[in-house]
């Protein structure tokens, strides 16, 4: 055989000699909050700590009245919306001046 032939078959064959199938005896740690209560304690109906509100949202956003969907909860969300808007193109305005003044050469 050539070197590399060699060379494939004896890593082959000595990679496989250490190699041993194991399965874990006991579950991982739980790397996120551990519920309060096992399933088995838990009740058998669902607790709601408040309202669903679902079917009211659905109402008010399915609504077919001519306002945009981020704006259809009133005063609140064209304040919110208008200050994004002001913000970005502020910030625009602002990356283009900031553009212009690096393009400018350097006074001596």
């Amino acid at each position: 055989m050539n070197g590399l032939t060699d060379y494939c078959h004896s890593t082959t064959v000595s990679s496989r000699k250490g190699l041993k199938l194991t399965v874990p005896t006991e579950a991982p740690p739980l790397i996120f909050a551990t519920p309060t209560k096992v399933v088995s304690e838990a009740a058998s109906t669902v607790e709601y700590m408040g309202i669903n509100k679902v079917p009211d949202m659905q109402k008010l956003f399915q609504r077919s009245d001519g306002i945009p969907v981020h704006l259809k909860r009133g005063l609140m969300d064209k304040m919110l919306y208008r200050t994004t808007m002001g913000l970005t193109i502020g910030g625009t305005l602002y990356c283009l001046m900031a553009l212009y003044i690096a393009a400018q050469p350097a006074n001596k």
